[in-house]
């Protein structure tokens, strides 16, 4: 009965069919699974980043003592006590020795990215249908090294997309003077989401249609890229939220922020991973189905053995018999 309803369901509602199909090609092509890999060397990546995060803020502390001292400053006031003193030696270490922390952090960053990219482009390329083949490793590798830096210039064209939609609503409303109005800053907020929602669109449809190591057109990806745009900006809101509400306690001041990158980034993996499957599953975008092989051809000989002749060539020898007989015996008369 349930199995019945089901597919008079899906009979009814494209949509509902749609879904049903994109959950299917999720499962079968193990997409939890490599969600679990992006999302190790996604918070892999982190570490090297932060290093190389610390490195370049080294390089500018240096040159800026003054800067130095304010955030020192701000770090005890912040911090009091012992734990302060402890970070503000932390930050000194990381100045000091900001070029040996930059070179291990981008070696770092590179193999860790490499190992995030990997396991992206073949989860990508199993949810949109196509089998794993072997590849030459050299020529893998340089084409997944351009594929981050692809993806690399995509999300600094988001960000700066972002950031500079926001600065110009903002500089327009200090303009005019209404950069006080309530309705005014609803509004900007409103188009600062419209800027990021066009950003994220543009990031999903480069990785939707780019990063799969077999080609995809961009018209192909255009759906699931809207789709995954506003679906990330969701749960970018609800992570900002989860933190906020999990921070508040001193236990979930410790780990929360832990537990909430790996359930973000968990989270987000197995979010684009079934909006590919969403999109691979499409009508327009769905393989046809190959004709299947005819069934394989059997050949088993048969030897007959007969000690005498068939009833039919018997019946062949006695007829002729009897006419060769008859003829014989006018000739002899």
């Amino acid at each position: 009965m349930a199995e019945s309803k089901l597919a008079r369901l899906r009979a009814e509602h494209r949509w509902f069919d749609h879904l049903i199909r994109a959950g299917s090609r999720y499962t079968e092509q193990y997409g939890a699974h490599y969600a679990a890999a992006v999302t190790y060397f996604s918070v892999l990546s982190l570490v090297p980043l932060l290093m190389i995060g610390f490195a370049i803020a080294g390089i500018v502390l240096t040159s800026q003592p003054g800067l130095l001292a304010e955030l020192q400053a701000g770090i005890a006031e912040a911090v009091p006590g012992p734990l302060g003193d402890t970070i503000n030696d932390v930050v000194k270490q990381a100045i000091d020795s900001k070029g040996t922390v930059g070179v291990f952090g981008l070696l770092a960053a590179v193999y860790s990215g490499m190992g995030w990219i990997t396991n992206l482009r073949d989860a990508l390329t199993a949810q949109w249908g196509h089998a794993k083949a072997d590849l030459p490793l050299l020529k893998t590798t340089l084409k997944d090294l351009l594929a981050l830096l692809g993806l690399g210039v995509a999300l600094v064209v988001s960000f700066g997309i972002t950031a500079a939609g926001g600065w110009f609503a903002h500089e327009v409303l200090e303009f005019v003077g209404l950069a006080g109005a309530w309705w005014a800053q609803v509004l900007l907020k409103a188009s600062s989401i419209l800027v990021g929602l066009v950003a994220n669109w543009l990031v999903f449809l480069w990785v939707l249609a780019k990063l799969p190591r077999k080609p995809v057109s961009w018209r192909s990806a255009v759906k699931g890229a809207a789709a995954a745009s506003v679906g990330f900006e969701v749960l970018k809101q609800a992570g900002s939220l989860y933190l906020s509400t999990v921070t508040t306690s001193p236990a979930g001041a410790a780990f929360g922020p832990v537990i909430g990158v790996l359930f973000f980034a968990n989270l987000v993996a197995q979010f684009l991973l079934f909006i590919t499957a969403w999109t691979a599953t499409a009508r327009e975008n769905a393989l046809r189905d190959p004709p299947r092989p005819p069934p394989p051809a059997i050949i088993s000989p048969v030897v007959e053995v007969r000690s005498g002749p068939n009833p039919r060539t018997a019946l062949g020898l006695v007829g002729t018999g009897l006419l060769l007989g008859a003829l014989f015996r006018r000739r002899s008369r």
